[in-house]
């Protein structure tokens, strides 16, 4: 199945969290940090949005910035996805 976002929505796909520190230490699974950098998947057309025109300026397969507790989680054929509004998105990631 494959997600299609109305409007300025955004469907994303979480990055691996690091599985080892900075000095080596492997991490075990509960203590790695969720990053809140997403891999964009999908961009909706954009257009009229509460009255206002929406350009869409993220483009598939672009690392964006999220925050923490944005968006909608769902499940998708075994990948876990994210739902966001364009406007949710705080950077792109170069």
């Amino acid at each position: 199945m494959k997600l299609k976002p109305l409007a300025d929505r955004v469907v994303l796909k979480q990055k691996e969290a690091e599985e080892r520190t900075k000095s080596g230490i492997y991490l075990a699974s509960s203590a790695q940090e969720k990053p809140e950098l997403y891999e964009v998947v999908e961009v909706g057309p954009g257009g009229m949005v509460d009255g206002n025109e929406v350009k869409m300026t993220v483009k598939a397969g672009e690392t964006v910035l999220v925050g923490k507790y944005s968006g909608t989680k769902v499940k998708v054929d075994e990948e876990e996805l994210t739902i966001v509004k364009q406007s949710d998105i705080l950077a792109i990631v170069e």
